[in-house]
């Protein structure tokens, strides 16, 4: 048979050691930290003094006086007297249907184009239209060709045109006329793979005389 431990007895036993260890552990702590800053909680108290008043005092303060309230007069129209026929109804802005899946295209900006394109199918001329000859170079008898560099996009229509190479030097007159022909002209674009491409072709623009 085991003999009975009372728990009392290991009690007592752990009592000696967890003194000294928190005895040791207070000194640690002083000799750590030697400067403790000890501050002083003081407490302030305040005395309020209530002060009865007397029923003959009462009697003598004065209620606020009553300030009189300005009356306004609302004048109230009947809507039906109303005459609308001096009112002018302005209509300024359309009702818009938007379709949500329409693709919006971005705008083209012309002269972007690279100069040197791969494409299978050059492009055709499908309208021309023949440059307005100035009045001063028909009387001067003044002949010759215009060279444009032409900028087509891919649906045929004309974006960026240079002067390559002018007539006459100086501003003249021959370029901005061969100019505003062919911003009138109509291609059928260039083609690589079957597929329309954007490209750059050179122009001459010719103005001759009738003898």
């Amino acid at each position: 048979m085991e003999p009975k431990i009372d728990w009392k007895d290991i009690a007592s036993s752990y009592y000696d050691k967890c003194l000294s260890l928190t005895i040791l552990f207070i000194m640690f702590t002083f000799m750590v930290f030697p400067d403790i800053d000890q501050q002083d909680f003081r407490s302030i108290e305040r005395i309020l003094e209530t002060i009865e008043i007397l029923p003959e005092i009462q009697e003598r303060i004065e209620p606020p006086e009553e300030v009189a309230r300005p009356i306004v007069n609302i004048e109230i129209v009947d809507a039906e007297d109303d005459s609308d026929d001096d009112i002018m109804i302005i209509e300024t802005i359309e009702i818009t249907r938007l379709d949500p899946f329409e693709t919006i295209v971005p705008p083209t900006i012309h002269g972007t184009t690279p100069r040197f394109v791969v494409y299978e199918d050059a492009p055709v001329v499908i309208r021309r239209v023949a440059p307005n000859y100035p009045e001063f170079a028909r009387r001067g008898r003044i002949q010759g060709t215009v060279i444009l560099n032409i900028e087509i996009l891919i649906d045929g229509s004309i974006g960026a045109i240079e002067v390559r190479q002018s007539l006459m030097s100086g501003p003249n007159g021959l370029d901005e006329e061969a100019i505003a022909a062919v911003r009138q002209w109509q291609f059928q674009p260039a083609k690589n793979g079957g597929n329309p491409v954007a490209c750059w072709i050179t122009q001459p623009i010719n103005f001759t005389l009738e003898n």
